[in-house]
């Protein structure tokens, strides 16, 4: 499987942004998918996942409210609608495919390439 997340870039505190991933391969079924995020110095940390057929959704507590996940079967592609963007959000974000349901840097199989996302003040 192959992750190639966009939508990333720059935007004002209180804005929006839509980050996208597409898979590659006919097994995206399989895995339940995420996005992370990492910031220089820090340690990459899960901000929300979806479940295979997208019943089962988690939040990181510091997004929950602000950021929904969703995912569109039919097109290999999962989304990380972002709302109410705080500086403290700026980093590098990762989408990720998992064959199971742990949302740990060890459980998952994939990884995207990273996008940006840049909150000013």
């Amino acid at each position: 499987v192959q992750l190639q997340a966009s939508g990333g870039g720059l935007v004002q505190a209180g804005g929006s942004l839509r980050l996208s991933c597409t898979a590659s391969g006919r097994t995206f079924l399989r895995y339940t998918l995420g996005w992370f995020r990492q910031t220089p110095g820090k340690e990459r940390e899960f901000v929300a996942g979806i479940s295979r057929n997208g019943g089962a959704i988690d939040y990181a507590n510091f997004v929950k409210g602000r950021f929904t996940i969703s995912r569109d079967n039919a097109k290999n592609t999962v989304h990380l609608q972002m709302n109410s963007l705080k500086p403290e959000d700026t980093a590098v974000y990762y989408c990720a495919a998992e064959l199971t349901n742990q949302a740990t840097l060890e459980s998952v199989d994939y990884w995207g390439q990273g996008t940006l996302v840049t909150v000013s003040s």
